[in-house]
């Protein structure tokens, strides 16, 4: 009998066993079997591709969500009878929802399971979807879409760690790469489907929710038809109570059958350790601020663009919009550097007698920061006529490009120095990117408007340019850094 206790690389819950009056036999313990096919992790490749894209669907659901209703802005705006500046909230409010879903999602996928923790969810989704549709004020509008980002939240907080459930940390690096480019994805392709939306004459902004709430119910039929459990402590649960009831032999159990949830613990896991490491360990407060900033330049764009593309250029919603194809491609295309890395972790990996090298995840996270940089400088003053047009789409690719490759590793870096508690340092990532990519875009039209498009990205780029140093400085004094966290282990 082979134990296997694949664990999440998100979020991990605390939750307190009930007390049973009689001792537990351990013969009785229920674990896999050596190639048990109950178990994710022993299941064919070819199934767990399938199980990704299903996953990654799930993630583009929600994140597609955030933006697909951009192009729409300024219609809501004038019908509802607020400032343009004010009508931003549709997309900063959804993604405020991404602070608070996390706290319910995430501990409930520990213990009821993946399945349970994002179908529902996502199917709430598509009813705030519609609700913003048939919404007549903003205040409607407004509230549905919070409610829709913190529904939509789940997918986007729990796939990551339904992936770590059913690869192993060899193979895992390639598979959340290929995932990242549906969740990062998503805010790129929202506004061009909402923008060919709002040039169709016999459609209008209530269309844009129209089409996002079609496009979940269907991936909710997909995966609530084709999707299999894949939380491993679950499927052990599942697997004492069929021994039981097969050989009518009530001793068979799982620790996991008596765990509940707990409100204190999960007020402590969720909240209370994640702010703490934010604020007390100097790699979370660093590595949480510079993915945090480049997820929130990611979500200033939706508003960027517009006014570089369409009010400078004078080009339709349509047109102005393709830009975000650029950031996309960037997305695509750093995918490649990311799996490389993956296979070059792995041999250093191995040299390090199999220990986690934290400090090896780092270099595509330090080209991709150069690229960030050159990127938003490139963008900022080619923008506007008379540069041509071909310039800034080109910048775009760069943002995207660099975006992707920091993001995710920092993720992989957090993941691998603090092991047991990557899931607060994650979620400090979590609170934070939502809080920046939420506040962003409300700034993007005073601040150009002040100042123009230059010397406004300008200063998003120079704040890049500060934080350039940031991976260079974690590859070189790394080990040392790690050495004085109270939280990391000696041997990460």
């Amino acid at each position: 009998m082979a134990c296997l206790w694949p664990k999440s690389n998100l979020l991990n819950v605390q939750a307190e066993p009930e007390k049973d009056p009689a001792p537990l036999d351990p013969t009785y313990l229920v674990k896999w079997d050596e190639d048990d096919i109950l178990n994710p992790q022993n299941w064919t490749p070819r199934y767990k591709w399938w199980v990704t894209f299903q996953l990654g669907m799930l993630a583009l659901a929600g994140s597609l969500g955030s933006s697909i209703t951009t192009p729409a802005d300024d219609t809501i705006a004038e019908y509802t009878g607020v400032s343009s500046e004010v009508g931003v909230l549709d997309v900063s409010l959804y993604i405020l929802g991404f602070v608070f879903g996390p706290i319910i999602w995430a501990p409930l996928s520990e213990i009821c399971g993946r399945r349970i923790s994002m179908l529902p969810a996502l199917f709430c989704l598509a009813l705030f979807s519609i609700g913003t549709g048939v919404s007549t004020s903003a205040a409607s509008v407004f509230v549905t879409r919070f409610f829709a980002g913190f529904f939509g939240s789940a997918p986007i907080s729990n796939v990551t760690a339904a992936l770590g459930d059913i690869w192993s940390k060899e193979t895992r690096g390639t598979a959340i790469s290929l995932y990242s480019v549906a969740v990062n994805g998503g805010p790129a392709l929202g506004p061009v489907i909402g923008a060919a939306i709002m040039l169709n004459p016999n459609m209008g902004w209530r269309w844009t929710a129209y089409i996002h709430a079609i496009w979940v119910f269907v991936v909710f039929t997909l995966t609530f038809f084709c999707l299999p459990e894949v939380y491993p402590l679950v499927l052990l649960k599942r697997k004492a109570q069929q021994l039981r009831k097969d050989t009518n032999d009530p001793r068979f159990y799982h620790p996991h059958e008596h765990l509940k949830l707990d409100v204190k613990s999960i007020l402590t896991k969720q909240l209370a350790r994640p702010l703490r490491m934010l604020f007390t360990e100097p790699i979370v407060a660093c590595i949480a601020f510079y993915a945090s900033f480049v997820y929130g330049v990611m979500y200033l764009t939706l508003e960027v663009f517009p006014i570089a593309f369409q009010q400078s250029r004078g080009w339709n919603r349509l047109v102005g919009s393709l830009p975000f194809l650029g950031l996309l491609i960037g997305v695509i295309s750093s995918v490649g550097l990311n799996i490389w890395n993956q296979y070059r972790y792995n041999q250093i990996s191995r040299a390090a007698n199999g220990k986690a090298v934290p400090e090896a995840r780092l270099p595509p996270m330090a080209f991709g920061a150069v690229s960030f940089v050159v990127g938003l400088f490139w963008f900022a003053w080619t923008a506007e006529p008379p540069h041509h047009w071909i310039l800034p789409c080109l910048a775009t690719v760069c943002i995207g490009f660099g975006f992707n490759c920091i993001f995710q590793q920092c993720l992989n870096f957090l993941i691998d120095v603090y092991k047991v508690y990557a899931a607060s340092s994650t979620a400090a990532i979590t609170f934070l990117r939502s809080l920046l990519a939420a506040g962003l875009p409300l700034a993007a039209k005073p601040m150009i408007k002040a100042l123009g498009i230059g010397p406004a990205v300008s200063i998003v780029g120079a704040v890049a340019a500060a934080l350039l140093p940031v991976p260079f400085l974690f590859m070189k004094f790394g080990p040392k850094l790690r050495g004085l966290s109270k939280l990391a282990p000696e041997d990460s």
